[in-house]
């Protein structure tokens, strides 16, 4: 059997995965329900560019719509020892009734902070609590949201406001995020997982001293 750690093996397969996360953050998305309480819901696919996020969103949900009818949200970012606290709260939804699409897999949970062992904490720029468990948090303002090719996936653009770091992982003194100090649950085909040992780091960051063989 080819290994990845064989150089000479350049054997590859054509293959049809049902999903393709392939290493993608988790985050706990905090919206506003119709009442004015909080839905929390884990979700698999987002990704920043630049003070632009962009989120995947299941067109059935209570998040989306949430966002479709109240753009506020606050993207919480878990540590990788709190997988647990995410799976407490995958199969439940906020949505009520139960979709169609749903209800072989889920079922309906309001309280979902109380659901996943998780405190809410005040946000300072929108309605939305921010998890205070998690060590990153970023309040947002949805921009735009579209449906996705074929209709199954919606798309969320949003305006990052603010972004709340622990201070255990922000290099004293700077605005800067600690990728030493920092390990982000990893959603990898549907299984968790954290990050591994540091290989190094691009000739565009601001924290070289992160890398332990620069120093």
């Amino acid at each position: 059997m080819p290994t990845l750690s064989d150089p000479t093996a350049a054997t590859h397969v054509t293959i049809s995965p049902k999903i393709l996360y392939f290493g993608t953050p988790v985050v706990l998305l905090s919206t506003e329900n119709d009442d004015g309480s909080a839905n929390l819901a884990p979700i698999s696919s987002a990704w920043a560019l630049g003070h632009t996020v962009v989120l995947g969103l299941g067109p059935d949900g209570q998040s989306g719509h949430n966002l479709t009818a109240r753009p506020e949200m606050v993207i919480n970012l878990p540590a990788a020892h709190q997988w647990q606290a995410v799976e407490r709260i995958a199969s439940l939804t906020g949505r009520h009734p139960v979709p169609a699409s749903k209800r072989d897999r889920f079922r309906f949970e309001p309280a979902k902070f109380t659901a996943a062992g998780l405190r809410p904490q005040d946000s300072l720029h929108v309605h939305p609590p921010r998890v205070a468990d998690c060590p990153l948090q970023v309040e947002a303002r949805t921009s735009r949201i579209h449906t996705a090719t074929g209709g199954a996936f919606l798309i969320v653009e949003a305006q990052v406001l603010a972004v709340h770091a622990h201070a255990g992982i922000v290099v004293a003194g700077t605005d800067h995020v600690d990728p030493s100090a920092w390990n982000p649950l990893i959603y990898n085909f549907r299984h968790y997982f954290g990050l591994g040992a540091q290989l190094g780091h691009s000739f565009r960051s601001e924290t070289p001293a992160a890398n332990p063989s620069s120093s």
